[in-house]
């Protein structure tokens, strides 16, 4: 049966390597739509005749809704947000824009027949720990920035609609996921740039912080079997690594992994704090794949070629300037 799907957010880490996925996908239409305040065009350039890419902003409802009644989406993957732990400290009031445009999505969804949208929620819902692997049923909520408490209305908003409009849903809670065109904000491409470049690898507070890593091809390979297989309706599901590693131990890593001079510099701690724990229940996410998820040595090399890859082509690019 043919699909026609939307993905907002679509040209950022997760969306452009789930758009590459969804191509894929027999009589699937694809349809990519990004205010490109932090994603980029360059991310879903991509020869595909099931895609469209468009420039829109969810948060405006006007620029959005003409999609749904042009496409009729069958499914919608709602990924657009403000993102980045500083960024959104930094934007506060920008990050409590997403509100309108979950509701905005929602309302689209409901009025136009969409059959299931899936919702980018984020491990930061779930606070500072108060167990330990983190699970989507028995683990309380503890929001506490703006960004976490955004996430935390959407996946309220979804469980509304599917109440109220019988509108289904599935919330993704996404653990640090990393790869080749994730922005280097980011901790692990901000290391591994700076052993690449021999440079000190930073680190605010002590280190001690620990967090998971999934790499990006993982992520949305369990994405994409939920979205084929149906599963989990109505439900939430942790996607991420269930590895649990220091932020000081992580740059042990990448240093070691990619043989670097780089040392560790430790800064002083966020003001607003770090959360000292973060590990996901993965049961429902390696039931979905059967297979092992990539050894994070592995991923940190594959980033390392990608973004020495760049950097030979922007040389090239220079000197043929």
């Amino acid at each position: 049966m043919a699909q026609s799907v939307l993905i907002t957010g679509g040209a950022g880490n997760i969306g452009s390597a789930l758009t590459r996925g969804l191509i894929k996908l027999p009589q699937t239409q694809v349809v990519v739509a990004d205010n490109m305040s932090t994603g980029s065009p360059d991310k879903v350039r991509i020869d595909a005749g099931n895609l469209m890419v468009v420039k829109a902003d969810v948060n405006d409802f006007d620029d959005i809704s003409s999609l749904f009644y042009r496409f009729h989406f069958t499914h919608v993957f709602h990924l657009a947000a403000v993102v980045g732990v500083q960024r959104t400290l930094a934007n506060p009031l920008l990050v409590l824009r997403d509100i309108a445009g979950i509701e905005n999505v929602l309302r689209l969804c409901k009025n136009t027949g969409v059959q299931r949208v899936y919702f980018a929620s984020s491990s930061e819902v779930y606070g500072e720990p108060f167990e330990i692997p983190q699970n989507e049923k028995t683990t309380p909520l503890n929001s506490r920035l703006p960004y976490a408490v955004v996430k935390n209305v959407g996946e309220v908003y979804l469980r509304t609609f599917q109440r109220e409009f019988d509108l289904p849903f599935t919330i993704f809670r996404f653990f640090n996921t990393y790869g080749p065109r994730q922005s280097e904000d980011f901790v692990l491409p901000r290391f591994v740039r700076a052993a690449l470049n021999g440079e000190s690898l930073k680190i605010y507070g002590d280190g001690s912080q620990t967090r998971t890593f999934c790499y990006v091809d993982d992520t949305v390979d369990a994405c994409i079997a939920l979205h084929r297989t149906g599963a989990h309706q109505n439900d939430v599901i942790n996607i991420g690594s269930d590895r649990e590693i220091s932020i000081r131990q992580l740059g042990e890593m990448v240093i070691r992994t990619l043989r670097s001079s780089s040392k560790m510099e430790f800064l002083p701690p966020l003001p607003e704090g770090d959360m000292t724990r973060r590990c996901p229940d993965t049961r429902k996410m390696k039931a979905l794949l059967s297979r092992p998820l990539m050894p994070l040595e592995e991923g940190i090399r594959r980033l390392a070629e990608y973004l020495s890859r760049l950097d030979e082509e922007d040389m090239s690019l220079r000197k043929l300037a």
